[in-house]
C-alpha cells in the first residue's frame, strides 16, 4: 500500500507541471541513436529533441533523470490479440468454445495494462478470435480513461472464407461458435466490411488462406475477386485491408487484391516477397508466435533439432530481409504472454536483422504502416509517447525486456528512474 501511495503522489505531481525534461544516457529518435540528447514534453506533445546545450529549459520545468537509459518512442505492436491468452494455458479452440466473451474481455483489461507497462504505447489487434466486438469495446473503455493501456487499432472479429476457420471437428449437425465471421460470395463479402466498418473497427481483417480440414496444410480461400471487392469497399471508406496468410497462392491473391499488409508468410518465396515490395505491401512476420507453439509441442531449443517450422521461418524471414519490403514489428501476442512482447525484437535479431532496424521497425515503420502520422518518432510536435529501456538496445536487444519508463499521451504510467 505505501508503494502504491507513492506512485499515485508521483503521479499526481508529474502530470501537474507544464513541461517535463527527460534525461537519458541517449536517445533513439525512430530513426538513428544520439548520444547525450534530452527530450522536452508540454503537455502531450513533444517540444524539443536534441543536445541539452541547445535548450532554454523553461521555468518550472520538471526534470526527470533516466541515467543509463535509451529513451525511445513508445512500442508499436503490430499484430496482437488481446482477447486471447497463451495456449498452454488454454488452446484456442476451447478459448472460443468454453470461456465467455464477459469473461475474455476482463482477461483483456489485464493484457492491456500489461502491455503498457511494457512499453507498448500502441497496439494493433487483430481480430477478437470468437469475442465479437469486444476489441472495439475495450478500445473505447481505454480511451474514455476507465483502464489503462494502449492506443488501440482493432478489427473486430475479422473475416473468413464459409467453412474455412474453426473451432472445427464437430458432425455437421452441430453448430459452433467460430472464430470469425464467413462470407461467400461478391454481395456477401461487401455487406460484412461494411458492417464491420459501421460497427466501428479501424480495419479489416482478412484470412487470405487456412486449413479446410483439421491438421491438413493452408490453402487459398476467398477468389481474386472477393478480395478486390473487400479492399475497394473498405479503402472507398477510408479503412484498409490486411491479410492473414501463409501460403504463397494465397499471398498472391491478397497482394493483387490490394491489401496494405500481409500477416505470418510461412511459406513466402523470393518471387512473392518482390512483389510484395514492387505494391508497396508491408510484411509482419509473427516469428515469435511460431516459437512458441513448438514450444508448447515439448521443443527445446537447447536439446534436439530444430523444428522444420522454425527452420522454414528462418528463411522465409531472410528472404523477406533480402527483398527490400517494409518488415513490421508484430509477434502474435496472445499465443504467448501479454508483456513479453519483447520475444519478437530478439527473434527478429536472431533471424538476421539488424537491431537499429528492428528498433525502427518497432517504431518509425510501424506507424507509417499503420498511417500513424504524430507518432513512431521522437520530434518535435509529435505526441508524447515515450519509453525508456534500461541500457542500450542497438547493442543487446534483449534489454528490451528491462523497461524503466512509460508515458503515453503526455501522462506517466511508470517510472522507475533515479
Amino acid at each position: 500500500m505505501k508503494n502504491l501511495f507513492f506512485c499515485f503522489v508521483f503521479f499526481c505531481l508529474m502530470n501537474s507541471y507544464a513541461q517535463t525534461l527527460l534525461q537519458p544516457d541517449r536517445v533513439f529518435d525512430g530513426e538513428a541513436m544520439h548520444e547525450k540528447w534530452v527530450v522536452l514534453v508540454e503537455g502531450n506533445s513533444i517540444s524539443y529533441v536534441g543536445a541539452v546545450a541547445g535548450l532554454k529549459i523553461p521555468k518550472g520545468t520538471m526534470a526527470i533523470d533516466l541515467q543509463g537509459t535509451t529513451l525511445m518512442p513508445g512500442i508499436i505492436e503490430g499484430h496482437s490479440h488481446l482477447l486471447l491468452h497463451p495456449y498452454n494455458e488454454t488452446d484456442w479452440n476451447d478459448q472460443v468454445l468454453k470461456e465467455s466473451p464477459v469473461e475474455r474481455a476482463i482477461r483483456a483489461t489485464v493484457h492491456a495494462k500489461k502491455s503498457l507497462l511494457a512499453g507498448i504505447t500502441t497496439m494493433r489487434d487483430l481480430g477478437s478470435e470468437g469475442a465479437g466486438y469486444a476489441d472495439v469495446y475495450l478500445k473505447k473503455t481505454i480511451e474514455d480513461g476507465i483502464i489503462p493501456g494502449p492506443r488501440l487499432l482493432v478489427a473486430g472479429p475479422a473475416i473468413v472464407a464459409t467453412g474455412a476457420y474453426g473451432p472445427k471437428g464437430f458432425y455437421d449437425g452441430v453448430t459452433v461458435p467460430l472464430g470469425a465471421e464467413p462470407v461467400s460470395g461478391i454481395d456477401e463479402a461487401i455487406q460484412t466490411v461494411r458492417r464491420q466498418m459501421g460497427n466501428g473497427v479501424d480495419f479489416i481483417k482478412i484470412y487470405a488462406d487456412y486449413r479446410w480440414t483439421p491438421g491438413a496444410p493452408s490453402e487459398p480461400t476467398f477468389l481474386p475477386e472477393e478480395i478486390e471487392v473487400m479492399v475497394r469497399t473498405a479503402t472507398s471508406a477510408g479503412k484498409y485491408v490486411v491479410a492473414h496468410a501463409s501460403t504463397p497462392e494465397g499471398m498472391r491473391r491478397a497482394i493483387l487484391g490490394g491489401v496494405e499488409t500481409i500477416e505470418h508468410g510461412d511459406h513466402g518465396t523470393a518471387e512473392i516477397f518482390k512483389l510484395m515490395q514492387e505494391k508497396g505491401v508491408a510484411f509482419c512476420p509473427t516469428l515469435a508466435a511460431g516459437d512458441a507453439i513448438e514450444r508448447y509441442k515439448g521443443w527445446n531449443t537447447t536439446l534436439g533439432p530444430e523444428p522444420e517450422n522454425i527452420t522454414e521461418k528462418k528463411k522465409t524471414f531472410k528472404l523477406a530481409i533480402e527483398s527490400g519490403v517494409s518488415i513490421i514489428f508484430g509477434g502474435d501476442v496472445g499465443v504467448f504472454p501479454h508483456g513479453e512482447n519483447y520475444r519478437e525484437l530478439q527473434l527478429m535479431v536472431a533471424y538476421g536483422m539488424q537491431p537499429i532496424a528492428v528498433l525502427q521497425s518497432a517504431t518509425a515503420i510501424n506507424a507509417r504502416v499503420f498511417h500513424l502520422n504524430n507518432l513512431g518518432k521522437l520530434q518535435k510536435n509529435y505526441m508524447a509517447d515515450i519509453i525508456a529501456i534500461e541500457g542500450n538496445p542497438a547493442k543487446d536487444i534483449s534489454s528490451m525486456q528491462n523497461v524503466r519508463f512509460v508515458m503515453k499521451d503526455g501522462e506517466v504510467y511508470k517510472n522507475e528512474g533515479k
